[in-house]
């Protein structure tokens, strides 16, 4: 019988009430809490759950790479969201699925990092980005000419719905109306579809705000008519798999690495007229900022600067640990991408990229919705001025984050088919693969 995996960052425990319909096609199956690792980020997860290791091993250690590897192709450069699937340096489920049955097919629908990676089918975003700087919408398909055929029944995939400012349930209805498409089409073996409409409501406005809830009610809709889909394509209920990445913690605080960096003298900036620019590779120290986490990268990785940088860090607000490299070994990141030092904050904090002190000079794509220029994650992009076209410079404004993962707190969800009978109450997310390949066994 077929297996879905649906990945569903940002659900809760207490969040399955309100999901009625969905629950109807799990009826005799189980459920237990699933514990995400740290960083507790959406690109690390989902290599955790499809490889069974941490980022020690297969090497995504947060949304985000420096690429400090000499001979890399993009040696000295910053990569947000936009890296192959050669980035994940261990097997996947699909890769241990063929090499168990090369006939057994396995699709994957929409995670990140997975354009040229060993799945039969794939769907996943990559915009064309035009000489003149315009976006055409676009995405990565295996079978290359897929594409076509989804966007002629579906239209484009409405990319501007997936994140920014105007995230709302279309583009999760898309990917669950395509990847129906997909399981009558083809009717594969294993299916991996990412759902993340969970995340940012909670990310703007807080996870138990009625834009939350509002989120989840949509999605239950979005889901019920997805199962009930992929159900009738295969003339039978198949095996389903629900687990969230992470979970949304409320913050009401922010700290500022780089602002912290450049009080210091650490940060470097490029020759610029009107803004101060990063510049990445002359800085003596700079932090890669992820949610609720820190890379900082220091130059040489000079013990000095970096027990310099480690007892400045251990008195900012908002920061909780400060871990250096002979430290990163309990929470799984003892790998050569990781920064030299690395901050978590918090539970009520979240970290910001800036680094200017004057908005005035903010580098241009500051204010705009570009996630692949700046160097970290920024969610103030949810709150973008419409008519003026202008990203606030507030970090404040944010009223959710995640990135540490907090004992004691909302915990996530696993859920499960009849068929697929949970042994245990807890998972942590590298657990997810053997759930799967077992099932195959």
């Amino acid at each position: 019988m077929p297996l879905y995996l649906l990945t569903i960052p940002g659900l809760r425990t207490s969040d399955v009430a309100r999901l009625p319909l969905t629950m109807t096609h799990l009826k005799g199956g189980s459920q237990a809490t699933i514990v995400a690792g740290t960083p507790s980020v959406t690109c690390p997860v989902q290599a955790n759950m499809t490889t069974g290791v941490l980022p020690s091993t297969h090497g995504v250690v947060a949304n985000g790479f420096f690429w400090r590897e000499k001979g890399h192709k993009q040696e000295g450069q910053v990569e947000m969201w936009t890296a192959w699937n050669d980035c994940i340096q261990a097997p996947q489920i699909w890769d241990k699925l063929h090499e168990k049955n090369p006939h057994i097919k396995s699709a994957v629908w929409f995670p990140m990092h997975h354009k040229g990676c060993g799945a039969d089918l794939i769907c996943t975003p990559a915009p064309i980005h035009n000489p003149d700087g315009s976006e055409s919408l676009w995405c990565y398909t295996k079978p290359e000419m897929m594409y076509g055929d989804l966007r002629d029944t579906f239209g484009h995939f409405p990319l501007m719905n997936f994140w920014g400012p105007m995230t709302n349930v279309k583009s999760v209805a898309w990917i669950a109306d395509s990847a129906a498409w997909m399981a009558k089409q083809e009717r594969p073996d294993f299916a991996y579809i990412y759902l993340p409409h969970l995340d940012y409501a909670a990310q703007r406005t807080g996870p138990d705000s009625p834009a939350a809830m509002t989120a989840l009610d949509e999605l239950d809709v979005v889901l019920n008519k997805f199962m009930g889909e992929v159900n009738a394509a295969y003339g039978e209920p198949v095996d389903w798999l629900l687990t969230s990445e992470y979970v949304i913690q409320p913050v009401d605080h922010v700290s500022y690495p780089n602002r912290v960096l450049r009080e210091m003298g650490l940060i470097a900036f490029t020759d610029e007229v009107a803004c101060e620019q990063l510049d990445v590779v002359n800085s003596p120290a700079w932090a890669l900022v992820d949610h609720q986490i820190s890379h900082v990268f220091v130059s040489e990785a000079d013990s000095a600067t970096i027990a310099k940088i480690v007892d400045r860090f251990k008195r900012e607000p908002g920061i909780d640990r400060v871990l250096t490299r002979d430290e990163l070994s309990p929470i799984g990141l003892d790998h050569s991408r990781s920064g030299d030092v690395v901050l978590l904050s918090t539970p009520n904090s979240w970290q910001a990229y800036y680094w200017w002190t004057d908005d005035t000079k903010a580098p241009p794509y500051a204010r705009t919705v570009d996630i692949h220029k700046k160097p970290g994650y920024d969610p103030v992009e949810l709150f973008i001025d419409m008519p003026a076209k202008s990203i606030p410079l507030d970090a404040t404004l944010m009223k959710g984050s995640h990135g540490v993962a907090v004992a004691g707190s909302e915990r996530a969800v696993l859920l499960s088919s009849a068929q697929i009978k949970l042994s245990a109450e807890s998972f942590a997310d590298t657990d997810v693969a053997e759930l799967v390949l077992g099932r195959f066994a």
